[in-house]
């Protein structure tokens, strides 16, 4: 099995996934879920027939199914239908079973949560603080954490107003200040910590979160002085701001003899944020 395959257990079955680096996204065998939650002798058959269930219905999740090579019983690579995590969730609300229920439960009490925190923004924040107790960060940490919060909503509020698209332009732009402060791309960042879907601010230290910060906010001050039109406009904005905070790191780093940007995760942080999401929600 290589690096991009891997198991996670769940229930005390073995659940096969494979990483997409490209898209950044982990992808499950469904008929692996299946048979965990179902508990059927010929998961293939019950997947077959949920399938052509799902197709008929004209269900979106059934053109969202990916075929992997992934290794079977025998160590044989074969292909597999696959999904992502999101999708995957999708599938179990159409699974008939006392296992199915719990993760159906637990998708129901996210969504109400984000319904209120949709009306009280102030709920977002509480229950952000009390999900990294629970992960074993430090006061300390948390409130530098929620503050980045802050600071990135300025920046994405004024990348906005320039006209900028949420999704492939903010990453762009979130590139080009993290580039211009910690010398590295998002993508070298997360790869010098071991990261792979987690969040990378969640493993930043205290240090790096502020430098972190003083780029984006440097930014968002630099974009409303000079009100950049267009993402070549907007890029060369974000790695000024971006630049402000490399230079901060750059007097840090000759004053301490010390490398600020480290392959050190936050502390407490949970090794695979997927295996935690499957075994709270199965429970």
């Amino acid at each position: 099995m290589n690096q991009a395959q891997s198991l996670i257990l769940f229930h005390q079955n073995t659940v096969r996934r494979y990483w997409d680096e490209d898209k950044e996204l982990w992808y499950f065998s469904i008929v692996d879920v299946v048979q965990v939650l179902t508990d059927s002798t010929i998961p293939k058959r019950y997947w077959s027939d949920l399938k052509t269930k799902l197709r008929a219905e004209g269900s979106e999740v059934y053109d969202k199914i990916v075929r992997l090579k992934m290794a079977a019983s025998d160590r044989k690579q074969r292909d597999t239908d696959c999904l992502s995590t999101e999708d995957l969730l999708r599938v179990v609300q159409s699974i008939s079973s006392p296992r199915a229920e719990s993760f159906k439960l637990w998708l129901a009490k996210v969504g109400y949560e984000r319904i209120e925190e949709t009306e009280d923004p102030e709920l977002a924040m509480e229950r952000a603080m009390k999900t990294y107790l629970q992960k074993g960060y430090t006061k300390e940490w948390i409130n530098q954490r929620l503050k980045s919060i802050e600071v990135r909503k300025d920046l994405t509020d004024e990348w906005q107003e320039r006209g900028m698209k949420e999704g492939g332009e903010y990453a762009i732009l979130t590139n080009e200040i993290t580039q211009a402060w910690a010398g590295r791309s998002v993508k070298e960042y997360k790869n010098l910590k071991g990261l792979k879907k987690q969040n990378l601010r969640d493993n930043m230290t205290n240090l790096e979160l502020v430098l972190n910060m003083l780029g984006e906010v440097s930014a968002t001050a630099i974009s409303k002085k000079k009100r950049p039109e267009g993402l070549p406009a907007n890029r060369q904005v974000a790695r000024e701001g971006g630049l402000v905070a490399g230079k901060a790191r750059v007097e840090i780093e000759k004053r301490t003899g010390e490398s600020v940007v480290t392959g050190i995760a936050a502390k407490g942080l949970p090794v695979r944020k997927t295996k935690a999401i499957f075994k709270k929600a199965g429970e």
